[in-house]
């Protein structure tokens, strides 16, 4: 020929041959990768019999077993031997052993056990006041004590103090706020922590004293549900406290590590029960009732340290003991505190327990006596409010006594609160307190006692909710289901108040739409909407709305029989805060993409949801934060690709137009819009088998037209280059030549305007090697893509090695040259007779020009000059501190000779030889990696047609390193 050539020729068929694994065939009789392993353990003994010295036995076992386990019986030596030698490793694991044995209290009961920490807050929240509280506050300031007083002295000290208690050393303090008042009380238990911790317990006990005594005043009523709560923290404190002395007392005296938490009355020595039955006799010397019932109370679990049968002693004294209690509030809280300490230190006495609840029954009365009736004049309490006051003591103890009880008791609890008239408190109370299942079982009974009850003071509405919360969780009789829900809604259809209504009402949707059909949950919807509309009641009810809406969708999955309840989109327009509205639709989405497994083109499903997607799309603003607007695009995209329309192609396309209008402001929304938009194009291709109509190839131009009008309107530079090398090629393999050739353009003339930084997950980056990926990718695409008629030789790849050569580089990156090295992969693939892939049915360049001698040498044109300017730029790494990156990226071009180009030309061997010398020069070079490529040389030079590697293998300096 009449020019060099740069390329070597390819065979890319015997190539990829060559390239190919050898194929070994393989019999794997029984393996199986996911089959258990099986172990076999040979065991060799020596057998002392003449004529046999061993004897082996084998065992199998087809268990995962770890070998290394197995043989440690599950212990690790080290830690056995750490645990000898290190007495801190003693102290980890007694610290570790208190740690377990202070748990909650419900560690004592099983984890179905509600436990008393989950009420806590709920009690905090919901019983305030603004009036102003009293506190009585102690002298707590510690008297001087000579280091040399006698034991006696001493004790006449700590009697002295208790005395000074009793007799009233006190001070109060008036008009505190509700927050000064939890203030004190938790400056009060950090008191007791403080003279705990320094050893002041006769300081400790007087203020477990004085915040006990707090229990006693009911002067600001509606508060006393949330101050028992607080004062109750301090008595667990104290409790917890002395019960971690007296195993400390314990350990020291027995020199064990840890006392066993399964102990025995006998195994405790004496002085640790010495010190136990000393804090008993104190405590018994309190002279109020109420201190010293809570005081002793706290400390019951230290009864164990005492007698075995302490404990069932104790209970049934304490529980006498609030028979003595005349106010009924404060007498409940205190049955509500002993079953909190005996579920925890006995759960197995329920009879204790049921006395107790008993007790409480026969006194109930008194909730009507001239002594309460009056005190709620005095505090302007009306009696409902009252009750109210009652619900979490005795909600507390039913559900101590319910635990695990037996269904029997249920019956008997029923029969007692019948000959109370079907008090409304307690009935409620046991409805909450018993499994559903009981519960569900006698609903219709439920039903009859309710509609008997007395309403004065807790409504009856209230009570159909606490049923309907049961119902939630258990099933009724099947021959009651629609009886029971006629009942119950004659009564919630009736109440006046929103509130009241919706309260109820948002608990029995739920079991509508378990037990019955869209028409019943219609009607229900109906009945809220008629209710909550007026008024603008709705606007204060947005939760209830909520989790009807939420329980709606859980139960009817199937979003063409839910569109069809004809009030359920009444029911959305309810929701006129926008907020609240956007968290429904939300919420909607999530079903939808969740629940529909099929795609979908129902015209009621996709104007009801393009509605809802639109009301979220609305939302957004310049304020909504990224992670909003990704939750949003996501939920949309997930309905965008649940539609489809078939083989009806252009609706689908019109159905595509029609949410790009609509979510405009979501780029990702977009980013899918022309996903599917190339997608819909590739399925007509797949349908017509690559020869399209004259309509197909006009629907598929408007495809194409669709992605090149959306693309400039994303904001991310690297998306748009993406989608215009992506919806090239998708115009490309629909023989739409000129509409490819439009989307390489406008992805050329980008490439100026790529930033040097972009955000990539919210911090900034170096585009650099995004840029050099994409290249990549699209010098892949311009293989095959056929060079205009009217535009020239290459005119692509000419203007976008112009583009790449005006590109502000940074001072310290390589990438350039890197993408030179990759233009000449390029060119040397151009260069072929035969490209090594097609798009099927476009002629690329191989064919148009057919090896034409011009072409070749516009290609060598191309080569000299791209290899001048990865020449230019070694230069520039000749100095000291940039002598490493030189010697890398003169091994990387060099592969690249090797790899691609043509070294019987003289000219490009001479420059493959330099590239090596260049690279081993200063011995920055990978020894490994020259080493490896020196002997694949060697190995090639073998091979006839590569048989002037052997000169080349010559010529080249063996690997060296810098040392």
């Amino acid at each position: 020929s009449s020019f060099l050539r740069h390329a070597r020729s390819r065979n890319y068929v015997l190539e990829s041959e060559m390239c190919k694994l050898e194929s070994v065939p393989l019999d794997f009789g029984d393996y199986h990768p996911l089959k258990p392993i099986t172990v076999t353990e040979s065991k060799t003994k020596k057998m002392n019999r003449k004529g046999s010295t061993s004897s082996t036995s084998s065992s199998s076992s087809s268990s995962m077993v770890d070998p290394l386990s197995s043989v440690l019986d599950g212990t690790d030596p080290l830690s056995l031997f750490a645990a000898a030698a290190d007495p801190v490793a003693t102290t980890t694991t007694m610290d570790s052993t208190r740690k377990k044995r202070d748990k909650d209290d419900s560690s004592a009961v099983g984890s179905d056990f509600e436990p008393w920490s989950s009420k806590r807050g709920e009690i905090l929240a919901r019983y305030t006041t603004t009036e102003k509280l009293s506190i009585v506050s102690g002298n707590f300031s510690r008297k001087a004590t000579t280091t040399g007083s006698a034991v006696s002295e001493k004790v006449r000290t700590r009697l002295e103090e208790l005395d000074d208690l009793e007799e009233g050393s006190q001070k109060e303090l008036l008009n505190l706020t509700q927050q000064d008042y939890m203030n004190r009380i938790e400056e009060l238990n950090q008191s007791l922590k403080d003279a705990w911790s320094s050893d002041q317990k006769v300081k400790a006990l007087k203020i477990v004293i004085q915040c006990s005594k707090l229990l006693s005043d009911t002067t600001v009523i509606q508060f006393y549900p949330s101050k028992f709560v607080l004062i109750t923290d301090i008595l667990d404190t104290f409790g917890k406290y002395l019960k971690r002395q007296t195993y400390y007392t314990c350990n020291c005296s027995c020199g064990v590590v840890f006392f066993p938490d399964n102990f025995s009355p006998e195994s405790v020595n004496d002085t640790a029960k010495e010190t136990c039955l000393n804090w008993f006799f104190k405590i018994a010397s309190i002279r109020e009732l109420i201190p010293r019932f809570y005081v002793e109370a706290a400390i019951l679990k230290c009864n164990k340290f005492l007698s075995k049968t302490g404990i069932s002693e104790c209970l049934p004294r304490l529980t006498s003991m609030i028979r003595g209690i005349g106010d009924p509030l404060v007498a409940v809280y205190a049955r509500a505190y002993l079953c909190r300490v005996g579920m925890e230190v006995a759960p197995q006495l329920k009879e204790s327990l049921n006395k107790n609840f008993f007790d409480f029954l026969l006194t109930f009365k008194q909730i009507h006596g001239d002594t309460v009736q009056n005190q709620l004049v005095v505090q302007c309490v009306e009696f409902p409010v009252y009750l109210t006051l009652y619900s979490p003591a005795i909600d507390w103890i039913l559900q101590c006594i319910a635990y695990h009880a037996p269904e029997v008791l249920l019956t008997e609890m029923m029969e007692r609160c019948k000959k109370l008239g079907n008090n409304a408190l307690l009935l409620n109370s046991v409805m909450s307190a018993f499994r559903a299942e009981f519960i569900a079982a006698r609903s219709m009974d439920f039903i009859g006692m309710i509609k008997e009850c007395d309403e004065s003071g807790f409504p009856k509405h209230l009570l159909f909710r606490s049923l309907g919360l049961n119902l939630a969780l258990a099933d009724p009789p099947e021959n009651d289901r629609l009886q029971i829900l006629n009942e119950a809604w004659k009564v919630i259809t009736k109440l006046k108040n929103p509130q009241d209504y919706i309260n109820c009402a948002e608990v029995w949707v739920e079991y509508t739409c378990r037990h019955f059909t869209k028409r019943e949950v219609n009607t229900v919807l109906s009945d809220v909407i008629k209710h909550m509309t007026p008024d603008r009641a709705f606007e204060d009810a947005y939760p209830q709305l909520q989790s009807i809406i939420q329980k709606v969708i859980t139960y009817i999955s199937d979003f063409s029989v839910l569109f069809s309840v004809e009030k359920f989109l009444p029911f959305l327009d309810m929701f006129q805060k926008e907020s609240v509205r956007v968290e429904v639709c939300k919420c909607i989405m999530e079903s939808f993409i969740k629940h529909q497994q099929e795609s979908t083109k129902d015209p009621v499903i996709l104007n009801a949801l393009l509605h809802i997607c639109k009301t979220m799309h609305d939302s957004v603003n310049a304020l909504t934060l990224e992670d909003e607007k990704r939750m949003l695009a996501a939920l949309i995209n997930g309905f965008i690709k649940m539609v489809s329309f078939g083989r009806d192609f252009e609706q689908q396309l019109s159905f595509y137009v029609e949410a790009r209008s609509m979510f405009c402001n979501l780029e990702p929304v977009l980013v899918q819009l022309i996903h599917s938009v190339n997608q819909l194009a590739m399925e007509t291709r797949k349908v017509m088998k690559g020869n399209h109509s004259r309509k197909t190839a006009a629907f598929v131009r408007a495809c194409v037209a669709f992605c090149f009008i959306t693309i400039p309107s994303l904001s991310s530079i690297f998306t748009c280059l993406n989608l215009y090398l992506h919806s090239g090629q998708v115009a490309l393999a629909n023989q739409c030549l000129s509409q490819a050739d439009a989307f390489f353009k406008a992805a050329v003339s980008l490439v100026p305007h790529v930033p040097k930084m972009i955000s990539v997950d919210g911090k900034m980056r170096p585009s650099d090697a995004f840029l050099l990926e994409f290249l990549c990718n699209f010098f892949s695409t311009l293989l095959v893509v056929p060079d205009h008629p009217e535009q020239g030789v290459l005119f692509l790849v000419r203007g976008l090695l112009n583009v790449i050569q005006d590109y502000t580089w940074e001072d310290n990156s390589d990438d350039k040259v890197r993408i030179y090295t990759n233009v000449l992969h390029l060119l040397s693939a151009m260069t072929q007779e035969v490209y090594i892939y097609h798009v099927d049915k476009v002629d690329s360049n191989d064919a148009l020009y057919g090896g034409d001698s011009k072409f070749l040498s516009e290609i060598n044109k191309l080569c000299e000059t791209v290899i001048a300017q990865i020449l230019d730029h070694l230069k520039t790494l000749g100095k000291e501190e940039t002598l490493k990156r030189q010697s890398q990226l003169a091994l990387y071009f060099f592969n690249t000779t090797l790899a691609h180009g043509d070294l019987r030309n003289n000219k490009l061997n001479q420059l493959s030889v330099n590239l090596w010398n260049l690279a081993q020069k200063h011995g920055f070079a990978d020894t490994k990696a020259t080493a490896k490529t020196l002997e694949y040389i060697k190995r090639r030079s073998k091979q006839p047609e590569t048989s002037h590697f052997t000169d080349l293998a010559l010529r080249l300096l063996p690997p060296q390193s810098r040392t």
